[in-house]
């Protein structure tokens, strides 16, 4: 029996529907790491859209259900290691972070709902008409789910080609587009699977064409290099905020430093030195002088604190707080931050060489409705969970004359903002991060191959460092080079060449993207309207002048 017999012999047993679909979407999620089976994403899109046309879907509603049954089977699977954070560290019974597991993936299930709910909606009999809707209704989607709320573009179905063939098309259309693309190759093969010539064409067509979709003849690999030491400490995340493991954790990564003052760049992860700037400045200024006279830079996370400039003299004459100060997720440069060398460090109260995190983490970074949530539970009192946000986009990283785009762990899912704190004249992209939260997990993987992404959208090499992996170097074309292993206390030296020249996508982003489906989804609405409003008509009309039975 063929698979259109054996869902036709479903046809009022609507309840496996749902069933298969969360199947379909559990098998798409091995196409992201760490198992990066490519071909399952699109094939479980291919399971999804079959089931949206089986006989048993008559309504729009029951496609919402078919979607939002594919969206629980992708996100519970391919999100699961946020349940490490949960009960591990945020001190939640088992039965409730299952709930908000649930909870998670529901919500996030919505945009293939909507999606779904759409193409039932306004389908017409013209194939490529309905692929057209259903990848113009999918984009939007997650391009939304990647704004509403803060934001969580997490398992967006193009990092799933991030090793892929067709991976360096990202350069010109970027994540959304690789999503786009295999949405397409989806319908287009379900179609051309009932023996559509013209989808069979077009999905040969793309097939042909994807490979050669890409911005990577405009960048030249330069001659110019930097020595780099990436250190990673291991820290238990137990020990992490422990304000007497703070000095043992600094003088590690002091220890890991000592013997690597013969590379240009060292660099420690988020929030190595655990502590807010001002505990910690004499031996900020020790670090800056020991880096500058050996002609090196120091790059670390750091709790930078600012006072605030809305509070009166009275409230600022208090005790630091998050009441009269703000606190960030930071980076900074010590040490040397020119091309020639100087004896002198750079370093100084709230100097202009740092970084400030602005795509806080929810929860775990800053706490929506903290009067209400706060008092229920640890989970939303975590270590410095009161941070401030940082601007949108803010001035490169120096460095031994290099500059460095930098994103602090979990932004760097967030390619419009990488791309708004790259500029023509960056040199690396670096994202530093904790993925301790995640034990071993999935999540760091996913994380690593999120960053991979980055690296092709906009032409740069990308660095990585960790407090526990993966700590890594990715060249231009989103290739891993390098790598430490997980959960050891190590350094990764490198040297790694600068490259020069833009992509497409550097230069115009997603915007153009996001116009042209969000126009093509307005023009397929409007014309699935008018059509269903007129196939109305006909049957109301066919109804009346329909002869009686004898």
């Amino acid at each position: 029996m063929g698979l259109s017999q054996q869902l036709n012999a479903l046809n009022g047993r609507f309840f496996i529907l749902p069933l298969l679909a969360f199947a379909a979407g559990v098998i798409g999620h091995f196409g992201f790491a760490p198992y990066s089976i490519q071909w399952t994403t699109p094939v479980a899109i291919l399971g999804l859209f079959a089931l949206l046309h089986h006989k048993g879907v008559q309504t729009a509603k029951s496609g919402f259900v078919i979607g939002l049954s594919f969206g629980m089977g992708l996100f519970i699977s391919g999100l699961r290691w946020v349940h490490v954070s949960l009960d591990v560290f945020g001190g939640l019974p088992l039965i409730v972070t299952l709930l908000l597991m649930a909870l998670l993936a529901a919500y996030l299930a919505l945009y293939p709902a909507l999606a779904s709910y759409l193409l039932v909606r306004f389908k017409q009999k013209w194939p490529l008409f309905n692929v057209l809707l259903f990848v113009s209704a999918w984009a939007i989607a997650e391009y939304l789910r990647g704004i509403v709320l803060t934001g969580f573009p997490w398992l967006s179905l193009g990092y799933s080609q991030t090793q892929g063939i067709y991976s360096q098309a990202a350069s010109v259309i970027g994540t959304l587009g690789l999503t786009a693309v295999i949405v397409t190759f989806a319908a287009l093969s379900f179609y051309a699977l009932k023996r559509h010539v013209l989808s069979a064409i077009c999905l040969i067509g793309l097939a042909i064409t994807m490979p050669y979709i890409t911005s990577q003849p405009n960048l030249q690999q330069q001659e110019r290099s930097v020595n780099l030491a990436l250190i990673q400490g291991n820290i238990e995340q137990s020990a992490k905020w422990d304000a007497s493991a703070m000095w043992p954790t600094i003088t590690r990564y002091m220890d890991l430093t000592r013997e690597q003052f013969d590379s240009d760049v060292i660099i420690w992860p988020e929030a190595a030195m655990p502590a807010v700037e001002a505990w910690v400045q004499d031996y900020l200024n020790l670090m800056d002088s020991s880096a500058a006279f050996n002609d090196s830079a120091i790059i670390t996370g750091i709790i930078g604190r600012t006072p605030k400039a809305d509070v009166s003299a009275m409230e600022a004459a208090k005790p630091p707080s998050s009441k009269n100060h703000d606190y960030y997720n930071a980076i900074m440069t010590l040490g040397n931050d020119t091309d020639s060398r100087s004896l002198e460090g750079i370093y100084q109260d709230n100097h202009s060489n740092r970084y400030y995190k602005h795509q806080l983490l929810p929860i775990g970074e800053f706490v929506p409705f903290q009067s209400l949530l706060r008092p229920l539970a640890p989970l939303f009192n975590l270590p410095m969970s009161s941070f401030t946000r940082g601007d949108w986009a803010q001035p490169n990283l120096t460095a031994r004359g290099f500059k460095f785009a930098p994103a602090i762990c979990y932004e760097i899912a967030f390619g419009q903002l990488v791309r708004a704190n790259m500029k023509s004249d960056t040199d690396f992209l670096l994202t530093i991060s904790n993925d301790a939260w995640f034990g071993e997990s999935i999540g760091p993987h996913q994380h690593m191959e999120i960053a991979q992404m980055r690296a092709i959208e906009l032409g740069r090499p990308l660095i990585r460092v960790t407090n526990t992996g993966v700590t890594a170097i990715v060249d231009h074309h989103g290739k891993i080079t390098q790598q430490l292993p997980q959960f050891k206390e190590a350094v990764l030296r490198a040297n790694l060449q600068t490259v020069s020249g833009e992509t497409f996508f550097y230069r115009h982003g997603q915007t153009p993207l996001v116009i042209g489906l969000a126009a093509l989804l307005f023009i397929c609405l409007l014309v699935g309207h008018r059509q269903n409003r007129l196939n109305f008509k006909i049957n109301r009309i066919k109804q009346d002048y329909s002869l009686p039975e004898s």
